[in-house]
């Protein structure tokens, strides 16, 4: 019985407040971590991409070959997620000069694109649900576009709306209010909130990130981004000691309990 549970048992933490809390650390985390490489250690936007591209690349397979749920692992990958969606973002928007609403668009379509071939392939494209090496490869695939097209939101807001890191952050805090609100207020599909809420928790956090890292010109506090990235880290290292870290449940693990 316990061999059957635990394959069963996703390889994705349980959704709680806690989930939500760590996620939007992990997001500032990326923004001040990518633009520590980037710009603080001048590497640049495409050679930070494929830096972060490789270790991404790494622990997805790392996370996909594991037997059971790894709190460390899954969140080292989110954190990599994060980070390399910050640079791949800048790169798209600064580097092949397509701006943030070109940048924007084209990351929304790829992610459209692969939550299409999730559902096409398995009906479904809830988190409860990732169990298996290819339904994994199609979560850490929009995991991996909703980061970058939250970077790109983020930064299409502050800048080309005008709106800078703080009027932005608070247009999307206001926005994951108003998806709370339809969570215990009206019955709309649990995943299309979860992937509104994991969307729009990236440009949050990555204001944050700029809030804390840029110039004091620019709107920011212009604290040095690798001691920011430090004391994020270990906070989101603190949460995941101290918070619950438990596997979500594949729709069939009730069955196989009962």
């Amino acid at each position: 019985m316990n061999g059957t549970l635990e394959r069963t048992l996703s390889k994705v933490p349980e959704v709680t407040l806690g989930f939500w809390v760590i996620k939007i650390l992990a997001t500032t985390l990326g923004e001040t971590g990518g633009d520590t490489v980037t710009m603080t250690l001048n590497w640049g936007y495409l050679a930070g991409t494929l830096l972060f591209a490789v270790v991404l690349l790494g622990l997805v397979v790392a996370q996909i070959m594991a037997r059971r749920f790894n709190p460390v692992l899954y969140w080292s990958t989110i954190v990599a997620s994060t980070t390399f969606g910050t640079t791949m973002a800048d790169f798209a928007d600064r580097s092949l000069g397509i701006g943030y609403t070109g940048g924007s668009t084209l990351l929304l379509a790829c992610l459209a694109a692969v939550l299409w071939l999730w559902y096409a392939s398995e009906g479904t494209v809830s988190v409860d649900t990732v169990s298996t090496p290819r339904v994994e490869a199609f979560y850490w695939g929009a995991i991996t576009f909703s980061q970058t097209l939250g970077t790109a939101l983020g930064d299409w807001l502050a800048d080309t709306g005008g709106l800078g890191y703080q009027g932005g952050a608070l247009v999307f805090a206001a926005a994951l209010a108003v998806v709370i609100v339809l969570y215990y207020r009206i019955s709309v599909s649990r995943v299309a909130l979860f992937w509104a809420a994991f969307i729009l928790t990236r440009p949050l956090g990555a204001m944050v990130g700029d809030f804390l890292d840029k110039p004091a010109a620019d709107g920011g506090l212009d604290l040095s981004r690798p001691l920011a990235s430090a004391v994020i880290a270990a906070f989101i290292v603190a949460l995941i000691v101290l918070l619950p870290q438990r596997a979500g449940r594949h729709p069939g693990a009730d069955a196989t309990m009962s």
